[in-house]
């Protein structure tokens, strides 16, 4: 057995592979200490590429700010990670041994002129999830009587193709993300999101949306909470059984890895998400589980660790998939879309 306790032919494709994750939470108020060492924790677990997710709450910091605090800090510690432009940087960082790491907004910056999208998008801001708790981009029942993509919305997503960034609409509704897939030039992603056939939580998404993002060429990023992937199961088989249900409706080349995972970042239990919604969180367990089960306190909600990545390896092995179909859902299915979308 290897050191992460798979076997060897396991783990020597996983770290030939490239891996990259297109979601892992960032908390922008953590100790920088604490912040190197979640990284270090999935630089050691195999991963090769990361995009952080800066929380939607603007309040504290003004973006550039914010953006600046967190690239000087990664700047600080450039021999491990470096911060990526293009496809190509990915690469190139993962031959020379270090994490390449992007940013990406959970919303756009309310009160943020869309103007400002091409500077962000110069400081390492590579993708926007089209979601916000206000409603400037999508689900503004106040513009459009059936809910959907606010013209606002319209503006982000035509601005993004224009600057090349991919639209995500892994936290956006129903309405919003069809009207998104009929706007959008470029390749859509759900970039962390399971199969609400497997689990009806509505974080998850419906079949239609799944053959939606593909056509569009983009690709679904399978989710590691517990409560997404069923009922507060982290196991590596409930992350398979979405990866199975994605490739076997519309093909393994649009499944990837968004795992999401929730660092405490040294507390005791993950700190409360910007945005948290404790009704939203009880209601949709309780549909989900078919009323058969309430859902966790949120310190108790589970995530696949970074060091369980390797098993996930090793279990896709085990289902029978292909090193090449393996090695695209690690990674080269984000690649392709990167390589399409990216300036």
């Amino acid at each position: 057995m290897t050191e992460w306790n798979i076997s060897e032919e396991a783990a020597a494709l996983h770290r030939d592979a490239l891996v990259w994750d297109m979601t892992n939470v960032w908390m922008l108020g953590a100790p920088a200490a604490r912040k190197i060492e979640l990284l270090s924790r999935l630089a050691a677990s195999g991963w090769d590429s990361v995009s952080l997710a800066l929380a939607y709450d603007w309040a504290q910091e003004e973006p550039l700010t914010m953006l600046a605090q967190e690239r000087s800090l990664l700047e600080e510690h450039s021999d491990k990670f470096v911060l990526f432009d293009s496809a190509d940087d990915v690469i190139k960082a993962k031959q020379e041994g270090k994490l390449a790491v992007d940013f990406h907004f959970i919303s756009y910056p309310s009160g943020t002129d869309i103007a400002m999208l091409e500077e962000f998008c110069k400081l390492g801001v590579r993708h926007v999830v089209c979601h916000s708790p206000r409603a400037a981009e999508g689900d503004n029942k106040i513009e459009r009587d059936d809910g959907g993509l606010t013209n606002f919305g319209s503006e982000l997503v035509q601005e993004m193709n224009r600057l090349g960034m991919i639209v995500d609409v892994s936290h956006s509704k129903y309405q919003t993300t069809m009207d998104i897939f009929e706007l959008s030039t470029d390749p859509v992603v759900f970039s962390h999101s399971n199969a609400a056939a497997l689990w009806n939580h509505s974080r998850n998404i419906r079949d239609d949306q799944i053959e939606a993002c593909a056509k569009s060429g983009g690709v679904i990023g399978v989710v590691g909470t517990g409560t997404y992937m069923g009922d507060n199961d982290n196991s590596t088989e409930a992350l398979v059984r979405h990866i199975d249900y994605f490739a076997e409706l519309v093909g393994p080349e649009h499944v990837g890895l968004g795992i999401d995972y929730i660092s405490g970042f040294g507390e005791p239990y993950p700190p409360k998400p910007t945005g948290w919604n404790e009704k939203r969180h009880v209601e949709g367990h309780w549909l989900a589980s078919g009323g058969k089960s309430e859902a966790p306190r949120r310190e108790d909600i589970k995530y696949v660790e970074p060091e369980g990545l390797p098993l996930l390896t090793e279990a896709l092995i085990n289902h029978g998939y292909s090193e090449a179909v393996i090695r695209g859902i690690l990674g080269e299915n984000w690649l392709r879309v990167a390589r399409r979308v990216w300036n």
